[in-house]
């Protein structure tokens, strides 16, 4: 009769104390894996960008000063980025935001300079032409199934032709715009920290919850990733990239209320450079944090990123197409990592499927 083994006999022997450093899961695993260049890739970068431009410009770069313009100059652009972070989760680009932020400015400015409105019905009306937008790029693109890129691409042609229908193509200026209280909205500051920075924040902390922390936020994943399984899974995919469009068209939409005040102005090409940088940003933030997957606080980074290389090119008198070679550059390199990222898992796993089988004699040897 043999005995039962103990459930002590059954454990192993106790392992070194040193080798628990090696074992998945524990807490220098986990650091390990969270500051590592293919998590935190871009904050590396960013440090070596400060490092470079601190010996290029060393009478001006590494200054507070520096610092401040670095968050307060590129809220906006932060905000026109954060609008097309849930597009893009669901597999929808908007190339119409540029020129929503365009139509946001300038009609915030006719309705307050040339109708004579307050900021409050001026905003809200601004704001609607914006709902208006999404709404009709929903309708493009989800209804009428037109591929997102082509749409939302025309739909910005014809928001520019009214743009030049309201302003002539010249910049609407005014008292109005540059006094209490609507120039508060984005010069009100606390410590030279203006009030865009805190937009910002609440959008990505916004951003942030709806798709980390919420059912939505995982079917929009889901509907990015495979739109055809999600939807076999009882996701109303149509109705969520429907939903993305029009919340694309809002916050850009508030970028250019934001810009207007910020600049006292509607400027008929308010969004235009910020397009390339938007998706700059976008495809950078999708290999930070959540490889693979467009986020908030990755977004956020690369902008600051993107902001901290284009404000220490002005401060080192470099030429000026240097800051559009630099962002061009910076998204080639995105787009190269996200797209590894994402597609290379899939080939070696159809790879592995398709090897055959290794015959008995390779096993053995």
């Amino acid at each position: 009769m043999t005995s039962t083994p103990t459930r002590a006999a059954e454990l192993p022997p106790s392992l070194p104390e040193s080798s628990a450093l090696s074992l998945p899961g524990t807490p220098v695993r986990r650091a390990a894996a969270a500051l590592s260049f293919r998590n935190i890739g871009a904050v590396y970068v960013w440090l070596v960008i400060v490092v470079l431009f601190t010996v290029w410009a060393p009478d001006t770069f590494p200054t507070a000063i520096t610092v401040k313009q670095v968050l307060n100059g590129n809220a906006v652009a932060g905000l026109v980025a954060l609008s097309v972070v849930p597009p893009l989760a669901a597999r929808v680009f908007d190339l119409s935001i540029a020129f929503t932020m365009s139509l946001t400015s300038v009609l915030t400015a006719h309705f307050m300079v040339s109708a004579g409105l307050g900021p409050g019905p001026a905003i809200a009306l601004a704001m609607t032409a914006a709902l208006l937008v999404g709404v009709v790029n929903g309708i493009v693109v989800v209804v009428l199934r037109v591929d997102s890129f082509i749409a939302t691409l025309a739909t910005g042609a014809l928001i520019q032709s009214l743009i030049t229908m309201v302003t002539n193509d010249s910049s609407i200026t005014g008292v109005r715009l540059l006094a209490e209280p609507f120039a508060s909205i984005a010069q009100l500051d606390a410590g030279g920290i203006t009030a865009p920075v805190l937009y910002l924040l609440l959008a990505a902390l916004a951003i942030w919850f709806l798709l980390e922390h919420t059912a939505t936020g995982r079917r929009l994943y889901a509907t990015g990733f495979n739109a055809d399984a999600a939807r076999l899974q009882g996701v109303r995919t149509d109705r969520l990239r429907f939903l993305t469009l029009v919340a694309s068209a809002l916050l850009s939409g508030f970028a250019g209320v934001v810009f207007t005040a910020s600049v006292g102005s509607g400027s008929p090409t308010a969004g235009t450079p910020y397009l390339l940088s938007a998706y700059a940003a976008a495809f950078v933030g999708a290999t930070q944090l959540r490889a693979g997957r467009f986020n908030a606080w990755g977004t956020i980074l690369a902008v600051l990123l993107l902001g901290t290389g284009i404000t220490g090119l002005g401060l080192a008198t470099s030429a000026q197409w240097a800051a559009s070679l630099f962002t061009g550059s910076v998204l080639i390199v995105a787009l190269v990592l996200t797209g590894g990222r994402i597609a290379l898992p899939a080939v070696l796993r159809r790879r592995a499927k398709t090897r055959p089988a290794p015959s008995t004699s390779e096993e053995i040897r």
